[in-house]
């Protein structure tokens, strides 16, 4: 009975972040559904392990502003 219910209950979406060293150098990757604690995480659109060892793509990070105005999007309607 508890997994019928599971199927109806929002769960919260895994999200994918980058450990970026002094450089800029990814380092590690990372899923999970709260922000890493640290400040050295960003947040990106997925996990490529041809980044791993090499300068983060810029067009591979996801914008603070663009998360909060997705989620002001979603609120509205």
């Amino acid at each position: 009975m508890d997994f019928f219910w599971s199927l109806f209950s929002l769960q919260p979406k895994c999200r994918q972040y980058a450990l970026l060293d002094s450089t800029g150098v990814c380092r590690a990757f990372k899923e999970c559904t709260q922000p890493p604690a640290d400040h050295n995480w960003v947040e990106i659109n997925e996990i490529r392990l041809s980044w791993m060892h090499q300068p983060l793509p810029a067009s591979a990070r996801i914008s603070p502003r663009a998360a909060l105005s997705s989620m002001r999007h979603l609120l509205v309607i």
